[in-house]
């Protein structure tokens, strides 16, 4: 990672000054113990992030239908930082009075879109020292530090939509006895082609993602 852009990102946020940055590069470890410090049922949303969804107005009408089944004063509401995408929940989660937080890897950094992607309305943020996104370690079946943490603090599951990643936490999660649910949702159409062209792929044959199959009783 490049140190430099590091520390530079790191001011930025802390001079926006509408997140609390609970570590910059924690453990899983460490982060599983300031979640279990909140003394709170702990329900975390999977999604598309940078892509987007084709109706987001329909995802928000499931992250609100899913809420109303919650009480603030129990429940924190978890996502991975983003702004966009499944990250449009941070800001109807607020506005119903719950508390927020988001577990990310530290190459969120890296990201093109740096500060500027990170929502303003996560309260608190945990960055995990981590080598890659999230997902499974390669040549194994074990999750990376970031995967590993937002399974181990999460006790709901919520998936509306999502990669590769978000699948491989809920399955995850599933395997740990952990309540899963998942949505079927549709990507943003124009960013997915778009997206596929500029990597020099094929155009998408579908614009869904995960198998509801998978995560059924």
């Amino acid at each position: 990672m490049n140190i430099l852009r590091q520390l530079i990102n790191q001011f930025k946020l802390q001079w926006r000054g509408k997140n609390h940055v609970v570590g910059w590069n924690m453990t899983a470890e460490a982060v599983i113990a300031f979640f279990l410090s909140q003394r709170k049922t702990v329900l975390t949303f999977y999604g598309y992030s940078g892509m987007g969804y084709e109706d987001e107005k329909g995802m928000l009408e499931i992250a609100r239908k899913v809420l109303s089944g919650y009480s603030p004063e129990t429940a924190l509401i978890n996502i991975g930082v983003t702004r966009v995408g499944i990250g449009a929940i941070y800001p109807l989660a607020k506005s119903m009075g719950f508390t927020t937080t988001g577990i990310v890897t530290s190459l969120a950094f890296e990201h093109p879109a740096g500060v500027a992607g990170i929502s303003e309305s996560v309260d608190h943020i945990c960055f995990v020292a981590d080598q890659q996104w999230g997902g499974t370690l390669p040549h194994s079946d074990q999750l990376s530090p970031t995967s590993r943490a937002m399974v181990a603090c999460s006790d709901i599951l919520v998936g509306i939509g999502g990669g590769g990643i978000a699948e491989a936490e809920m399955l995850a999660g599933k395997a740990q006895g952990k309540p899963v649910y998942f949505y079927p949702a549709d990507k943003n159409h124009a960013y997915a082609i778009s997206y596929a062209k500029r990597m020099g792929l094929p155009p998408p044959e579908s614009f869904d993602s995960g198998n509801p199959d998978l995560f059924k009783k």
